[in-house]
């Protein structure tokens, strides 16, 4: 762990190196922290415009900022101007990463491995806070440790001490877990083999725990697809193919033995995605608020409704259909597909699509696993949460996308071996 805090550089890049350590370690936290350290870097990626020469200017790295810009264009025609101008503040990311990113000249392809295990590392040790907290009640309250498994304690209640969402902090985790499943497979040294085994499994065990659906099948996409096409060739890619398929089976079968863990992977997923002919309590799934939604879409295919419109279109909806609980809670659209065309139309919708497209088209041109790891992780979630309409969903797409684009420029400038492993691909 010490190339995490010990690196080598130039005063200015040392400064940058930290910022991004910083970030990484304050994104699981409060957004006050990472929002410091963002403006932090903002005014010293400003002091770097001093020296343009080593400004670096790369398109791609702009993807980000076309779904703020979107969100710029949406406020010219918005009904709820003040609520769109919110809106294009809380995006603010999507433009400034970018931005920021261009202008310190730090290597982010010989950085990248160290800044990832300080990520996942973070996660793993609030996971492991998260079981102690958990095990601290049920002691106190005399519980069997098996309540651990009930809804009292997963999802949203197991994330609940750190105020943070249960997907969100899923997504950081399974990406964390992607780091280190690519660290445990290139690594030579028995005693990092063994670190890493045991950071994969508290990555993997607070994933079960916090029981986001739509992340535990990216997760699954990663480990059976990402890896052996990405970091794996010949024989060892069969061979692991055939293991992650029986892994991956024993534990939806351990799943499915589990009442409470059934319950919330596998018959909440079946209602959820039910349209009709469901018990009254069970009338307002997801697919049935989509269907409605459907309604409001038809009307403006093509711009949508403008930015910052979304809850008070969906209130409504709600209410005309009796959808009372989800009028009660203002739900959002809870797909971020579905609110870019409620609020952008097809062009919003096209936009988000082709972003994540080129970024899928430069992953695979380059075999860069994280890269593509993360745009499955923000593929799958983007069918069951409002990822752009949250800041710390915000602020894991605007990063990492920006992080990973600028990796890939950064492939063709000389550096050395980082950490003794290989790169990928």
């Amino acid at each position: 762990m010490k190339e995490i805090f010990s690196v080598k550089l130039t005063l200015a890049n040392k400064i940058s190196y930290y910022h991004l350590l910083a970030f990484l370690i304050a994104l699981p936290f409060d957004r006050f922290y990472s929002e410091l350290v963002l403006a932090s870097f903002l005014i010293h990626a400003a002091i770097q415009l001093t020296n343009p020469g080593k400004i670096r200017v790369y398109a791609a790295l702009f993807l980000p900022a076309l779904l703020y810009m979107l969100t710029v264009f949406g406020t010219f025609y918005s009904s709820d101007v003040s609520q769109a101008y919110m809106d294009c503040e809380k995006q603010l990311g999507l433009l400034l990463f970018p931005l920021i990113f261009c202008v310190i000249p730090l290597n982010f392809e010989k950085y990248k491995i160290p800044l990832l295990k300080a990520f996942g590392l973070t996660c793993a040790l609030l996971i492991l806070y998260l079981f102690f907290d958990a095990w601290h009640v049920i002691q106190y309250n005399k519980l069997p440790f098996s309540t651990i498994l009930t809804p009292a304690f997963t999802n949203h209640n197991f994330s609940s001490p750190v105020e943070l969402h249960a997907t969100y902090f899923s997504m950081y985790i399974s990406l964390s877990l992607a780091a280190y499943l690519y660290l445990l497979i290139y690594s030579k040294k028995r005693k990092e083999r063994i670190f890493y085994s045991i950071i994969c499994l508290i990555l993997f065990s607070g994933l079960l725990q916090l029981a986001s659906r739509s992340v535990f099948l990216a997760t699954l996409l990663i480990i059976n697809v990402s890896i052996p096409f990405f970091l794996l060739k010949g024989r060892m890619r069969k061979k692991f193919i055939f293991i992650s398929a029986c892994f991956s089976l024993i534990v939806i079968g351990l799943l499915a033995t589990s009442r409470s863990l059934r319950t919330r992977y596998l018959t909440t997923l079946r209602q959820d995605l039910t349209l009709a002919g469901v018990p009254q309590n069970l009338s307002e799934s997801r697919m049935r608020r989509w269907h409605y939604m459907g309604e409001l879409i038809r009307q403006r295919p093509v711009l949508g409704y403008g930015s910052g419109t979304e809850v008070d279109l969906l209130k409504n909806n709600y209410f005309e259909h009796r959808l009372y609980n989800s009028f009660l809670h203002e739900l959002n659209a809870d797909n971020e597909y579905i609110s870019l065309f409620l609020k952008n139309g097809i062009v919003g919708l096209l936009v988000y699509v082709f972003v994540l497209f080129l970024g899928f088209k430069y992953a695979i041109r380059y075999k860069d696993f994280f890269f593509f790891s993360f745009l499955l992780i923000i593929s799958v979630v983007s069918i069951s949460e409002n990822i752009l309409d949250v800041n710390k969903g915000i602020f894991f797409f605007s990063f990492f996308f920006t992080f990973f684009m600028k990796v890939i420029s950064d492939q063709q400038l000389p550096s050395g071996p980082v950490a003794g492993i290989k790169p990928a691909g």
